[in-house]
């Protein structure tokens, strides 16, 4: 793979996962947490059954969230466990711990000229509320793309990278994406945009080398990340 300064230099257009590469949205809520009530809300519904143990037992709200889409999409239970996911993460933002270097990337991204999107399994309001408070959410304007009520299409699935290419105007070969999951590095690969992988310890590291990410390509710091953007 190419440098980050030639990967910056051939792109017009940064897509940001929210949750990870900008902030850690559960650093002091935790996501585990959050999934055992899912689970429990599941559970006064009669729905436990639903899931098999491995998937029960993941500790991840939007696998479980995933898991239950693959069984029934249209769900009125799957509906109320989204609205429930959304109020845990908004009630997050208030414990979310920046990502470093993550606020001056986006400043420096921005004053030179590049377009911004949030690509992101969260719901768009809690990325709006956080960006809100840090006073960057001028910055992406409408170009926040979090999950719909169709749960298939969380990442994995391109779906939320197609809706921000759709809507920044911006061809996929001229997208970068800054993801920290094996989710986002699949999620780039279909939408043919490049991929930029921030680990920010040897678990996530090796996670996304084994998802495919070059490994040219994947940073334990947005440092030099910013670094690339300011000397460019």
């Amino acid at each position: 793979m190419a440098d980050l300064r030639e990967l910056f230099d051939s792109a017009t257009c940064v897509l940001f996962d929210f949750d990870g590469p900008i902030c850690r949205l559960f650093a002091g809520y935790p996501a585990e947490n959050v999934a055992a009530d899912l689970l429990k809300q599941l559970r006064q519904q009669g729905k436990g059954g639903l899931l098999s143990p491995q998937e029960a037992a993941s500790g991840d709200p939007h696998a479980v969230l995933r898991s239950l889409a693959r069984i029934n999409p249209r769900s009125a239970y799957l509906v109320g466990l989204e609205a429930g996911l959304t109020e845990h993460e908004l009630l997050a933002t208030d414990t979310a711990e920046p990502t470093p270097y993550a606020d001056e990337l986006i400043c420096a991204l921005q004053a030179r000229e590049y377009g911004l999107a949030i690509t992101t399994n969260n719901s768009a309001s809690v990325a709006s509320r956080y960006l809100t408070a840090r006073g960057l959410v001028d910055f992406f304007g409408p170009h926040i793309h979090g999950r719909t009520q169709d749960l298939l299409r969380l990442k994995p699935d391109p779906d939320c990278l197609l809706r921000a290419l759709d809507s920044t105007g911006v061809p996929a070969s001229r997208a970068l994406m800054i993801g920290d999951t094996p989710a986002d590095c699949e999620a780039a690969r279909k939408a043919g945009v490049t991929f930029v992988g921030y680990a920010r310890n040897e678990r996530k590291r090796k996670a996304l080398l084994g998802a495919g990410a070059d490994e040219s390509g994947v940073v334990s710091s947005l440092g030099p990340v910013l670094d690339t953007v300011v000397g460019a």
